[in-house]
């Protein structure tokens, strides 16, 4: 048994700063404080409704479902046949809700859209509606496998509202086509770990904190201890990890070499040259994008 003595004080983050630091996270830089800010707004927000929140508000064509009878309860809208799925904001692993809220989406609320857009008589495609810097990899690169798994029972498209970065680009990278508006991103293909130092801050506070461990490394990564050359060599090898296993999913994905996406090192592409890079498929405005879809089931 070891005993570890220093001055500290808890976080004022709660359990939500589990969620941004000390976790490898697929975000792009310059939007990390966004996923900040977002779990922010939900510190005393805590209740998770388990239930399906919010009515589609589909368009059906005359010869679908009776008007008398109410469309299915779902995190969706039906468009001329075309469910569109909503892929907004920070991407956490689970949210409880099928819709984005404080200004969080559920890999969890997106798969069960997906899965149940498959199933619904109603809908020949899917649109998946990103705008998006990424966010937690917990979950991200499941759902990516269920929607390349599941390609050709209908077509999927990834429409861009504006940008997909990294982990919302893996979600995208599953799509069998994405558009890109000339102003929007794609990439980011890369994993960052924020370890937050609390000990200087917490000694200043006059609190003394105790570990009580088994395990020489059982402490590792934790924010009330500096960070050691010890672990910092262990995060690097998970980041390392998750890296390979996100340059595998796009590379799988896309049609591209494992090389040749390492070799954009995480690196973000506006428009045509996301198209150029491999990345996209079309720049085209998410409008233009959606009627070209309708136009391809119509043909």
């Amino acid at each position: 048994m070891q005993q570890r003595t220093m001055n500290a004080t808890p976080p004022r983050f709660g359990h939500l700063a589990q969620r941004l630091f000390n976790v490898p996270l697929a975000i792009h830089p310059a939007k990390a404080e966004i996923i900040v800010a977002a779990l922010a707004e939900r510190l005393g927000i805590v209740q998770i409704d388990t239930g399906e929140r919010m009515p589609a508000r589909a368009f059906a064509d005359e010869d679908e479902a009776p008007r008398n009878v109410a469309a299915p309860v779902s995190g969706y809208d039906v468009l001329a046949g075309v469910a569109v799925i909503p892929v907004q904001g920070t991407l956490v692993h689970r949210l409880g809700t099928l819709q984005p809220e404080s200004g969080m989406t559920g890999y969890d609320g997106i798969r069960q859209n997906y899965l149940s857009a498959l199933a619904d008589s109603r809908v020949r495609a899917v649109a998946l509606d990103i705008d998006s810097p990424g966010g937690e990899v917990a979950g991200a690169f499941d759902l990516a496998d269920v929607i390349h798994a599941t390609r050709g029972e209908k077509p999927v498209w990834a429409i861009l509202g504006e940008n997909a970065y990294s982990a919302a680009y893996a979600i995208a990278s599953a799509a069998d086509r994405i558009t890109v508006p000339r102003t929007g991103g794609t990439g980011s293909i890369g994993v960052v770990w924020m370890h937050v130092d609390w000990s200087q801050a917490l000694t200043d506070a006059g609190l003394k904190v105790t570990f009580v461990t088994s395990g020489d490394r059982k402490l590792d990564g934790y924010p009330q201890l500096p960070l050691s050359d010890e672990a910092r060599e262990r995060m690097q090898a998970d980041i390392d990890t998750t890296a390979d296993l996100f340059i595998a999913t796009v590379a799988r994905n896309r049609d591209i070499s494992p090389a040749a996406v390492r070799a954009m090192q995480a690196a973000s592409y506006q428009g045509a040259r996301g198209v150029a890079a491999g990345l996209a498929d079309a720049v085209a405005a998410p409008d233009e994008a959606f009627a070209a879809l309708l136009r391809t089931l119509a043909s």
